[in-house]
């Protein structure tokens, strides 16, 4: 069930009247989980078996370590089934793939048969939401959660449930014990953030993905140039498809009264790659600086084991993504991009000597070009791509003058709100004017089919 379809906005004029009436009483709760389970099931009914195993058993690991004491046991038990269900779900497929190619070049005359079954959408998302309850209780962060019910909920939030933000349990389950009043001020953030995720996925990333889409499909058929463009629109597609997915989850949640943490800070005004890093799908990068960086030693164990820590964190970061090659050597660009920029981008000479735009303009052109084994379907293909960029003519790239435009203006935008002139865009009468063009852009421009979100797929 997709946000920008009437489906949805028929499920949620159910959904949220209801739960309104509700959530002050003992039904609130149950119902929010129904509302989730539903959502969650309309792609696929058996997939919902899933969620509810991984709940059940994140939920008894905390259980048995406070009952038994044997923390440490649970606390793996957890862990373990977490890692299987990724790994049987979204990993056998590239394992079986890549032993039958082993097996093959050893002369081994027999092929391992490969699994057929789709991958659960969000399975990455919920496993890692549920997965750090347990460690936050192992840790002693957190109090275990007495509710199956809310824990759950917690688990399900169907805003939240496919493609993030990955909650923390110290920041949802206290909303969820104690539901917010609802106010004005929440509908009408609400309705502004959903405003802005529509306008993101619909006027601005499906629009440019007509023309990623196009030459990516077949790169060889384009110059060097349409495939830089085509790089620099996914780039942005992606940031839009994403983003705007994120500012829907909120504007959903905020509707529910619920805050929901913001994935994104205008990662393309960054002056260095760990400060990318900060603003891009900040959700994701904050877990794996806390349960996977800082308990491999961090920085703390000199310049050799930081090394270590960055690359383990980003490969596996990469891994996380999908389960190929090239999102393997997309996190190890960034790894080795951070690790050796990691002295620069703390030097007193690169924070107050080199200009702001040169910094932005070098972390934009490192991030597409990373950007290219992201989006392409091999590593054969990627090398292609960055080959053609690199030695085909420079004809015209066909890239639509408007799609740019938008571009172009968006990144304004996100200048001009970082800068001392910010509290312009904060004014009513401009604020009002940017929501009536996106709605009469989206009332008279866009159509066609509603198309998945990007991150579904991981």
């Amino acid at each position: 069930m997709l946000f920008h379809t009437w489906i949805f906005a028929a499920f949620f004029a159910i959904v949220w009247p209801a739960y309104l009436a509700l959530k002050r009483t003992r039904f609130g709760t149950p119902w929010l989980l129904a509302a989730s389970y539903v959502f969650y099931a309309w792609w696929n009914p058996l997939y919902l078996l899933l969620i509810v195993y991984s709940t059940l058993i994140d939920y008894l690991a905390v259980v048995g370590m406070a009952r038994t004491g044997r923390r440490k046991a649970f606390l793996a038990g957890s862990i373990v089934n977490n890692l299987a269900l990724l790994g049987l779900f979204k990993y056998a497929p590239f394992v079986t793939d890549n032993l039958n190619a082993l097996l093959a070049s050893l002369g081994w005359p027999y092929a391992l048969p490969a699994p057929t079954w789709l991958l659960p959408v969000g399975i990455s998302f919920y496993t890692f939401q549920s997965m750090s309850y347990t460690i936050d209780c192992y840790r002693g962060r957190i109090d275990a959660e007495p509710s199956l019910i809310r824990f759950a909920a917690f688990v399900a939030l169907f805003p939240q449930l496919v493609a993030g933000p990955i909650e923390r349990a110290g920041h949802l389950l206290p909303q969820l014990r104690r539901p917010r009043r609802l106010s004005g001020r929440d509908v009408a953030d609400g309705l502004s953030l959903l405003l802005v995720g529509l306008f993101k996925k619909l006027a601005l990333a499906d629009y440019l993905a007509m023309y990623v889409d196009r030459v990516y499909d077949v790169p060889e058929a384009h110059t060097g140039a349409a495939l830089a463009v085509a790089t620099v629109a996914f780039g942005w597609q992606i940031y839009f498809d994403f983003s705007g997915y994120t500012d829907m989850a909120r504007g959903i949640g905020r509707l529910l009264g619920f805050r929901l943490t913001d994935n994104f800070n205008h990662p393309y005004l960054a002056t260095g790659l760990g400060d990318f890093w900060r603003r891009w799908h900040v959700s994701l990068s904050t877990w794996f600086r806390d349960y996977l960086y800082i308990p491999l030693g961090g920085g703390r164990r000199g310049r050799l084991v930081t090394v270590r820590n960055v690359a383990v964190t980003f490969l596996v970061a990469g891994l996380w993504h999908g389960a190929a090659w090239t999102f393997v050597i997309w996190g190890a660009l960034h790894a080795a991009g951070l690790c050796l920029t990691r002295r620069l981008e703390r030097s007193a000479f690169y924070r107050d000597k080199v200009p702001g735009l040169l910094k932005r303009a070098w972390v934009f052109a490192f991030v597409t070009f990373a950007w290219v084994f992201f989006r392409a379907p091999s590593v054969s293909e990627a090398w292609g791509i960055v080959k053609r960029i690199a030695t085909a003519g420079w004809a015209d790239p066909g890239f639509p003058l408007m799609a740019a435009g938008m571009v172009l203006a968006v990144w304004a935008h996100q200048a001009v709100r970082e800068s001392r002139a910010g509290w312009v865009l904060r004014l009513a009468p401009v604020r009002v004017g940017l929501a009536v063009a996106m709605i009469l852009y989206l009332a008279g421009v866009t159509g066609g089919d509603a198309q998945p979100f990007i991150y579904f797929q991981f």
